[in-house]
């Protein structure tokens, strides 16, 4: 799991859209457009035939004064099922600074520091380390290898050919940025 970075001149936030009960597709569409059509906790990407939620990251604030643009994300509907119902406090938030510097990515699996407990309360919470999980990532990331070896082209232009050609079949972003050493969600281009 990566980073999220909200943007402070969201059109959420300038044009004042809150969640409500019901009819939420105008905040739906602007989440999943600033996450570039990913997925917040799974890093697939969300195509047309996907169903997907907007996730309040903390469901204690959900309808109340203090919800916000900062606890919403689009996750694809399954793994938000997935999530685990009891709230884990102190967690790490998704949009924290030191995130990535914290919720460590090595080999398939997410590692904190044994005195984390925000991060470790994280993992738990998203059941980041589900076997299927690590063993889908690991596969992932062992094909992408093969291919790139295979065709012995640089990771970086492999992965802009798959931006450009088939960008649905990107996943695991930060697997990705770790293993290949390259910036892969800047070589995304923002939705218009």
């Amino acid at each position: 799991m990566k980073r999220i970075c909200k943007n402070p001149d969201s059109e959420i936030i300038t044009s004042a859209i809150i969640y409500k009960k019901s009819n939420n597709k105008i905040l739906a569409s602007i989440l999943l457009k600033e996450q570039k059509n990913f997925c917040a906790y799974t890093e697939e990407y969300v195509g047309n035939n996907d169903a997907v939620d907007i996730e309040h990251f903390n469901p204690n604030l959900k309808y109340l004064e203090n919800d916000s643009y900062q606890n919403w994300f689009m996750v694809k509907h399954k793994p938000n099922n997935l999530k685990r119902t009891n709230w884990i406090e102190p967690v790490l938030h998704p949009t924290a600074e030191d995130f990535e510097d914290r919720l460590i990515y090595f080999d398939g699996y997410f590692l904190h520091q044994p005195e984390d407990i925000e991060t470790k309360n994280l993992i738990d919470l998203l059941n980041l380390n589900d076997e299927i999980f690590v063993r889908n990532r690991k596969k992932y990331i062992e094909r992408r290898k093969d291919r790139i070896n295979e065709r012995s082209i640089l990771p970086r232009d492999y992965f802009q050919e798959k931006i450009n050609s088939e960008i649905d079949s990107i996943k695991y972003l930060r697997a990705i940025q770790e293993e290949f050493k390259i910036d892969i969600w800047n070589m995304i281009p923002q939705l218009t």
